[in-house]
This record gives structure tokens, C-alpha cells and sequence, in this order.
């Protein structure tokens, strides 16, 4: 594992008093709790959105989902498993029209937004947090001092996390998503092709005509659905009137390529939100698509059993004959990839690029976890179904949503009915499970405090009389008890 840190360190801001909300346009709908995060390892970020948070930036926030205008539910997608849907076929064969004759469509596929996996109304988030709060911070993992109250042995295995700490894969329980070990399901039409061809060996073989061959040693081989891949193949012609090119770029200004092309990106990103967002120039400066989408907590880190690209922060740069005309936000992950945000050329909206390059991640998705077996998700951000722009998340089958409650994953299809009758929804269909990383024992929390690491119940003997208790537990039950013990909440 390489990486400067190997701590993860946040503020925690609590929650606030409400905000504009993107989705429905609420002046003071939308509730998160948030906190900023000076370096974040890659494994905590994982356990954090499997509790429901996400990034913007370097501020990370987790919607309230039982008073927050539009819940945002985490959604993923089982990449290994994914067939696309006709939706899907029709924007590669139009990519495909493109790159080989130069048709630019004049409309979009049925259910296909304008704003895929754009998440202006949640990502931004409240635009006031105070810079001297977050900005002033500066801590290495040279500079931490390990107090006596705290266990140097624990601290030093929580320090250097790995990905591989969350043990093995395992197979999911019945009613709990697709079962690996059962062949994929087949076709009605495959099906009947299959009796039919059948009934006409059995009736040459009545009326004597049939050959001399057994019919059983030579049995139909089932028809198998076309991969993924097959079909992103053949959108790419082999003589193109246009190149697409695709390239993964660390979001680092030590990398040659991130530093050639930061400024053609920035502006990409600039025409981007003032055409499809309706964004004032200085809405999207470049130094807002460098808060945004280039300031990243995540620590670069490498595993020996982790892909190639090791795990951290990536631009997906779209290259449409020497041009950058996409760039897909994604985070590399111990366990998926997360789509962070997608902007494009405007000129090019028609050929829907926001389900173009969900199905390129979702491929990249299964490229590398052949390198790393437990890499195997594709994160789509949040699924709102409030909001009926937001609901063509729900077609990247199969996929799940996460229980607000108890936090396990439920098929997205046992989660609908209880969309349809409220808002908000727990999923879990057990009534007695709950949380199982809940807070137990607050005192075992980690704080950082003058640059010494401790334990809280060290830090609450130090400073007597602190009022801070009821934040510090909030937090807590928040990020999880594995997390809290894990993490380092800055005191001033």
C-alpha cells in the first residue's frame, strides 16, 4: 500500500438549516449533514458510501433523508452481471453512426435525460463553509503524535488500511441479489426457438427422415446474450470517419497528461454548465472546477492484488479526433467505481454521452476487476425517485439501493413499491435488523488535537467542561462505529 498519509482526517460540520435543492428547486428543502475532509484513504471512503455519504470535492455529505426535500439513495450497479437494455443498444449504435458515417442524431433515445449522471442538485452543496475553518489545517502523518491513552499497536493497523480488510467476497444470501452460481437467465425467444427446433428433430425422426446422427448428441447450444463489450466493439468501426479514444488520467498536477490538458478540460467544463446548467461564468471558473472536481481527499494508493491503476481519483478523458469532448469523474475504489460527475461538449448532447460513458465505466468496471476480484460495483451516485429525471438510473439492471436505516443493499425492484408510497423508505423487509456497525462505545472514537491522537474519552478528560459531546456522538452514529474508530475528527 503506498500513500503520503494512510489517515484519514475530517471536520465535521453538523447538519444545517437547509439549502437550495437542485432536483425540485426548493429555496430550503434540501438537509445534509456534512464535514471536510483533509486526506481520506480509499478504504474509509468505501465504508463512507456504504453508509450513504458522498464527495463534492473535498466535502463530503450525507443527505438527511427523513426531512431532506428529495432523498438520495446510493445506488450500484452489479457490473459482472449487467446486460444493457434496448435503451442502451440504441445510444451505441448511434455512437457507432457517428464515428463511421458522421450522423449527428437530432434527438435523444427514449428515457434518455439530457443530464445523465449529472448531479448539479446534489453535488455543489451549501457553498458557504467558512475556508479559515478548513483551510489551515495542515497535518502529515509525521507530525501526529500517538497520546498514551491511545493503543499505539491498533493505531498503527488502523493507519495502514488496506483494501483486503474486507475480507472475501461472499455469496449473496437468497432473495439478495443475483446468484453467481446460476446460469444467466435466458430469453422467452431463445426458448422457444430452442422447443421448436426441437419438435421438428422429433418429427423428421417419426417420419424416418431424419439423419443418421442422434439428435441427442448434438443438442441446440443455447443462444448467450451478447457481452457488454460485444456491443461497445462494434460502436467502434473499424475505418472511422472519427477516432474516440478514451484515457484515464489521475487527478494530479505531478501527472504530464493531467497538467497538459487541465486547461482545455477546465474550459470543456465551463461550456458545459453554462449550456446544459444555465451557470453564470463565474459560477464555473476555473477555480470552481478545481474545487469541484479536482481537489480530491483520496490518497493515490497501490495494492498487490489491486488493479493496475491503482485506486484514488481519475478523469476519464473522451478524445473525439484529437479533441477532448467528455470527461467522466470517477473514483477507483477497494470494491467498485464511483461515477462522480460527467460534462461534455454541448454540441454533442444528441448522442447521449451521459449513457455512452456510464456503459464505458460500467466495462471498465469489469476490466478491472479481473486484476482485482473484489472490484466488482459500479456506484451511480444517488438514485432520487422523487424526482422522475433521476429514475433512468434504475435501468443499469441488475442494481440495488441502499437501506437508509440498516444500511444493506436491496434489489432496486423490492425497493419501488415503497417508493411509490412515501418519499422516504427503509428497505430492509426484516423489522428487527438494524445498524451493525452502530455506535457502541463513544469513548473509543479517535480525535486528533494538537496533533496528537487519541482516543475521545482521553480527549473529554483533557478538556473538561467540552460541550461538544452530543456533536461528537452525532458524527459517530453517523460514519459507524468501524469508521469512528478509524478516523481522525479534528479538535480545535
Amino acid at each position: 500500500m503506498a500513500a503520503s498519509s494512510s489517515y484519514t482526517i475530517v471536520e465535521y460540520f453538523g447538519g444545517d438549516d437547509g439549502y437550495r435543492c437542485g432536483y425540485c428547486k426548493n429555496e430550503k428543502g434540501n438537509f445534509s449533514h456534512g464535514m471536510w475532509s483533509h486526506a481520506m484513504t480509499v478504504q474509509d471512503y468505501q465504508d463512507l458510501i456504504d453508509r450513504g455519504w458522498r464527495r463534492s470535492g473535498k466535502y463530503v455529505y450525507k443527505p438527511i433523508m427523513n426531512k431532506t426535500c428529495c432523498p438520495q439513495y446510493t445506488i450500484r450497479c452489479h457490473a459482472l452481471n449487467f446486460q444493457p437494455s434496448k435503451t442502451h443498444k440504441k445510444v451505441l449504435k448511434k455512437m457507432s453512426k457517428f464515428l463511421s458515417k458522421g450522423e449527428m442524431p437530432t434527438g435523444l433515445c427514449d428515457g434518455e435525460p439530457m443530464e445523465s449522471l449529472c448531479e448539479e442538485g446534489a453535488l455543489r452543496g451549501p457553498a458557504k463553509i467558512c475556508p479559515s475553518q478548513v483551510e489551515g489545517l495542515e497535518v502529515t502523518a509525521t507530525s501526529i503524535e500517538v497520546a498514551g491513552d491511545a493503543n499505539p499497536a491498533q493505531l498503527e493497523t488502523d493507519r495502514k488500511v488496506s483494501p483486503d480488510r474486507r475480507g472475501p467476497v461472499t455469496s449473496p444470501k437468497p432473495g439478495v441479489g443475483p446468484d453467481p452460481g446460476r446460469p444467466v437467465c435466458r430469453k422467452a425467444k431463445d426458448l422457444r426457438r430452442e422447443r421448436r427446433l426441437q419438435k421438428d428433430q422429433k418429427r423428421q425422426q417419426e417420419s424416418g427422415s431424419v439423419p443418421t446422427c442422434n439428435p441427442a448428441a448434438t443438442p441446440v447450444p443455447p443462444s448467450q446474450p451478447k457481452a457488454l463489450e460485444e456491443f461497445i466493439d462494434e460502436s467502434l468501426p473499424g475505418s472511422p470517419l472519427h477516432r474516440l479514444e478514451v484515457r484515464l488520467v489521475p487527478v494530479n498536477d505531478d501527472d504530464p497528461q493531467f497538467a497538459a490538458t487541465y486547461e482545455q478540460s477546465a474550459a470543456l467544463y465551463a461550456c458545459y454548465q453554462m449550456a446544459i446548467h444555465g451557470d453564470a461564468p463565474s459560477e464555473c471558473n476555473e477555480s470552481e472546477f478545481r474545487r469541484f472536481l479536482c481537489d480530491s481527499p483520496l490518497e493515490a494508493e497501490t495494492s498487490p492484488d489491486g488493479p493496475e491503476t491503482g485506486y484514488g481519483s481519475f478523469h476519464q478523458q473522451y478524445w473525439l479526433d484529437g479533441h477532448i469532448v467528455a470527461v467522466g469523474v470517477v473514483d477507483i475504489l477497494p470494491t467498485c467505481v464511483s461515477s462522480v460527475y460527467l460534462y461534455y461538449h454541448p454540441d454533442f448532447a444528441s448522442l447521449s454521452l451521459g449513457s455512452y460513458s456510464a456503459l464505458r465505466e460500467i466495462a471498465f468496471t469489469r476490466q478491472l476487476q479481473k486484476q482485482s476480484p473484489k472490484l466488482c460495483y459500479y456506484y451511480l451516485g444517488f438514485y432520487i425517485h422523487s424526482c422522475p429525471k433521476m429514475r433512468y438510473k434504475g435501468q443499469y439492471q441488475p442494481c440495488d439501493l441502499l437501506c437508509p436505516e440498516t444500511y444493506v443493499f436491496v434489489p432496486i425492484e423490492h425497493c419501488i413499491p415503497s417508493l411509490e408510497q412515501s418519499r422516504y423508505a427503509r428497505f430492509n423487509p426484516d423489522p428487527d435488523a438494524g445498524d451493525k456497525k452502530v455506535l457502541k462505545d463513544l469513548g473509543r472514537l479517535l480525535v486528533l488535537y494538537r496533533r496528537a491522537v487519541m482516543p475521545y474519552a482521553a480527549f473529554a478528560r483533557k478538556r473538561k467542561g467540552s460541550n461538544d459531546e452530543a456533536e461528537v456522538e452525532q458524527y459517530a452514529r453517523l460514519v459507524g462505529q468501524v469508521c469512528a474508530e478509524r478516523i481522525l475528527l479534528y479538535r480545535a
